[in-house]
């Protein structure tokens, strides 16, 4: 808001709600955009953690697309621990409990199983809205561009490495 009443940003949508204030009444905004650049320092590599693997592969099994709730999910390596393998974007998935049970200490393809999706590094903007995919329709248009669809009310979330 700050950053509108100084005319440093402007709305370009806004809701039918008005915010109140002693001496001014506003539309409420949905969307700004910065009238002169800002650069925001950031960093290249998003660290790899079991929330941000859970919320880049949608709280979805890589292997059987089940959804049982995040409490249910695992985190598995691709190429197992034991043969050398990571703890990287590229190496892990989601998993259900019994899918990585079946797969134990295996690589996938010796287990006789298909990642439904290959792993990728997702982008910090990616991850920001997996955890909060119920935002407002209106971004559709502005999430697009970083391969993003919104989900209908109530389902899942379908993040792409775009």
């Amino acid at each position: 808001m700050v950053l509108l009443l100084k005319d440093k940003a402007q709305a370009v949508e806004v809701a039918e709600a008005m915010l109140h204030a002693e001496r001014v009444e506003l539309p409420v905004p949905l969307v700004i955009r910065l009238l002169a650049y800002v650069r925001v320092p950031h960093r290249w590599r998003v660290p790899v953690t079991r929330r941000g693997v859970l919320a880049r592969d949608a709280y979805t099994c890589a292997y059987c697309g089940a959804q049982p709730g995040r409490s249910a999910l695992t985190v598995d390596h691709v190429v197992p621990r034991s043969q050398n393998g990571g703890k990287t974007w590229d190496n892990l998935v989601t998993a259900c409990a019994p899918c990585n049970r079946k797969k134990g200490g295996r690589r996938p393809d010796e287990a006789g199983m298909l990642l439904r999706q290959r792993p990728f590094t997702p982008r910090y903007i990616v991850l920001a809205y997996a955890e909060h995919a119920e935002l407002s329709p209106i971004w559709s248009k502005y999430f697009a561009q970083y391969g993003i669809a919104l989900p209908e009310p109530g389902g899942p979330v379908h993040l792409t490495d775009a």
